[in-house]
């Protein structure tokens, strides 16, 4: 197995850093000081990608592939954040068990099944497994645009996947955690 990188590439600030908690980081959140489109990583808060067009079609294709199969008591997230002690991804996609209504006044500590689309944030991407596994996420994703290919990342363990998998670009790639998701990968990535 490849080990993911240890921590994510470039901090917001280029200074000093000190590291904040998920609470810290919401306070600062809601009052207005920490800009949007960031994430918590490992203490660190993260500036978020602009989205190609790539990326929303892959997004958009997933999220829908997901709404046509998810049984009752999951939950679909799209860039949501998923609370991973002290880290707060916004995984592209998120199937949590449950309903909204269990996530009125928290974030989801752990999902069935994150999705990360890369066109150009693979390292980036690749630096939340193990914040992912050491919640107890009990598959990631990683889709790999301009590769054509699907790492797929189970058996999370001491903040580690045990298993890593990838898938492409031809065949099928079904999802062990949330069964229902089988997708034909031509299909994710035709022209």
């Amino acid at each position: 197995m490849n080990k993911a990188v240890e921590t994510p590439l470039v901090p917001l600030s280029g200074g000093r850093l000190w590291p904040f908690s998920v609470a810290a980081y919401h306070a600062l959140g809601e009052a207005g000081l920490i800009p949007k489109s960031t994430e918590l990583l490992y203490g660190c808060i993260y500036t978020k990608a602009s989205k190609s067009p790539g990326h929303c079609f892959l997004l958009q294709f997933l999220t829908e592939a997901l709404r046509r199969v998810l049984r009752e008591g999951r939950l679909l997230r799209v860039e949501q954040p998923v609370s991973c002690g002290d880290s707060e991804p916004e995984p592209d996609v998120a199937v949590v068990n449950g309903r909204n209504e269990d996530f009125r006044h928290d974030h989801p500590h752990t999902a069935e099944l994150v999705i990360e689309v890369c066109v150009t944030s693979h390292e980036y991407d690749r630096s939340k497994l193990p914040a992912y596994a050491a919640a107890g996420v009990k598959e990631c994703w990683l889709v790999c645009a301009p590769e054509q290919r699907v790492e797929v990342y189970r058996q999370p363990k001491d903040g580690q996947y045990g298993e890593q998998s990838v898938h492409g670009p031809g065949g099928t790639l079904a999802s062990a955690a949330v069964p229902e998701l089988v997708l034909r990968l031509e299909e994710l990535f035709a022209q």
